[in-house]
């Protein structure tokens, strides 16, 4: 029979780290609710597979391989067996150096230990369960934030006024559950996959779980003790509505909604007491894509530049000179698979 287990560990910044927020400098003075990062782990007799959650903007390549080799380190766990995931939460801290935020070096590395001790906790408490597999559909959480104008270009968090034409694409609505419980009844934990920006407060000078958080908060109530929210293709979803002036939930509003999918899906999960279990990767090279002056200028039609626009031009040279020198992007191709699901992921937003 299968084994699982789960634990979270609090990795809310001290008061002086930088946010990672709107690509520019925000020092944050206050938290308005924890964040964690929050681990599963799965075994039977064939294999091993475990997932770790930030509820942070993104992890580093760097900061993944450091927190897979100290698990296999210090916990005899396959680390590359190990999803490690960012929520893509927009009011956490900067633990890259992103536009004009900066990392803390200190706090990556509390952030760092935090990830391993959690997952050696969710370890520690596997125990027989088994694991269940749902999904259901939710079309007023996320929208797709990108408008096509009749003019011919794209607007990001466009409008339907001035000329606007249509959504440029659709969302995933999928709320995809996979939750484990013990033979005898009692949720032990559970992974909950949709694809939407968190990016509540990421322009204040707070500190925030984003809605993955309420989600997390909102399932404990329902006697789901820990659960990991893993993102989806979010690029160009979003919880704003352009069919609504960018009228959308606030984080409670969408993590609570997304908890009410999340607890639907589990009243009719399809259990499996030894799911297979594997895990693969493989690391391509991508190609930088070839760029004009005016899309380096950002005058190119339709460019749009948000915040503060001198930032980008501050940037720039960097990047420029990256793409020069390195021609390509190494990236990880990760999946992760229980029975039919598989879970396949990308180490940033393409």
């Amino acid at each position: 029979m299968a084994k699982a287990g789960f634990a979270e560990t609090e990795i809310t910044p001290p008061i002086g780290t930088e946010k990672a927020g709107w690509i520019r400098k925000i020092v944050p003075d206050r938290v308005t609710d924890p964040l964690f990062v929050r681990a599963a782990a799965f075994e039977n007799g064939q294999g091993r597979i475990g997932f770790i959650a930030l509820d942070t903007l993104s992890v580093r390549w760097t900061q993944t391989a450091e927190i897979r080799r100290r698990i296999e380190s210090e916990h005899g766990f396959p680390g590359a067996a190990v999803m490690v995931a960012a929520t893509h939460n927009h009011a956490g801290p900067a633990i890259g150096n992103i536009g004009e935020a900066r990392r803390d070096e200190a706090y990556v590395e509390t952030l760092i230990a935090r990830a391993v001790s959690a997952f050696g906790q969710a370890l520690a408490a596997r125990e027989e369960a088994e694991i269940g597999f749902g999904s259901v559909f939710d079309f007023d959480v996320a929208h797709n934030r990108r408008v096509v104008m009749r003019n011919g270009t794209v607007r990001t968090h466009g409008k339907f006024t001035n000329g606007a034409l249509c959504l440029e694409g659709p969302i995933d609505p999928e709320v995809a559950v996979i939750a484990a419980r013990r033979p005898g009844g009692g949720w032990l934990g559970g992974l909950v996959n949709y694809a939407c920006h968190p990016t509540h407060l990421g322009g204040g000078p707070e500190f925030s779980g984003g809605f993955p958080g309420v989600l997390a908060a909102e399932m404990k109530k329902r006697d789901c003790p820990v659960t990991l929210f893993l993102n989806g293709p979010c690029g160009n979803t979003h919880t704003s509505d352009p069919t609504r002036d960018g009228a959308g939930m606030d984080q409670a509003e969408a993590g609570a909604r997304l908890a009410e999918d999340a607890a639907k899906a589990m009243t009719s999960l399809r259990f499996r007491a030894s799911p297979y279990l594997g895990a693969t990767s493989r690391t391509i090279e991508l190609p930088y894509r070839r760029f004009t002056d005016e899309e380096v200028r950002g005058t190119v039609r339709g460019a749009q530049r948000f915040v503060d626009p001198a930032i980008y031009d501050r940037q720039m040279p960097a990047l420029l000179e990256r793409i020069r020198t390195r021609k390509v992007q190494p990236a990880e191709v990760q999946v992760l698979r229980l029975d039919d699901w598989a879970l396949a992921s990308i180490p940033a937003e393409y």
